[in-house]
C-alpha cells in the first residue's frame, strides 16, 4: 500500500467536522482530553496526533476514523451522522423539510 496520510488534509476534515458540530477548537480539544495547542495543531497538520487522540476526534465529531484519515466512508451510518450533525441544533422545521426533500429525490430517482 503505497498512500500516507496527508495530514494536512486530515486538519482540514477535522475542522471542517468540527465547525459543523458548532464546536470550538477549545471545546474539542476539552472533549478530546488534549491541548488545545495540540488540537491546534493537529487542525493545522503541524504535529501527527497518536490513534488514540484520532480515535476520541472522531467519536466526538460522530464521524469514522476513515473519514479523518482519508475522507472515504465505510457505511452509510456515518453519512447518516454527518447529516444529523447538520441539522442539530437547528430550526425544528429544517430536518422535516430535509427529510420531505429526501422523500421526494428517492420517488423519482429512478426516473432522473
Amino acid at each position: 500500500m503505497d498512500k500516507e496520510i496527508d495530514y494536512i488534509a486530515m486538519g482540514e476534515r477535522i475542522r471542517r467536522a468540527r465547525e459543523s458540530e458548532r464546536l470550538t477548537q477549545e471545546q474539542l480539544a476539552e472533549i478530546c482530553s488534549i491541548s488545545t495547542a495540540h488540537m491546534g495543531h493537529i487542525e493545522r497538520g503541524t504535529r501527527t496526533p497518536s490513534l488514540e487522540a484520532v480515535y476520541r476526534i472522531s467519536k466526538a465529531l460522530h464521524v469514522g476514523m476513515d473519514y479523518l484519515l482519508t475522507e472515504s466512508f465505510s457505511t452509510d451510518d456515518v453519512l447518516l451522522c454527518n447529516i444529523n450533525a447538520m441539522l442539530k441544533n437547528t430550526d425544528k422545521l429544517k430536518p422535516k423539510t430535509v427529510v420531505a426533500t429526501i422523500r421526494a429525490i428517492a420517488d423519482k430517482i429512478d426516473e432522473l
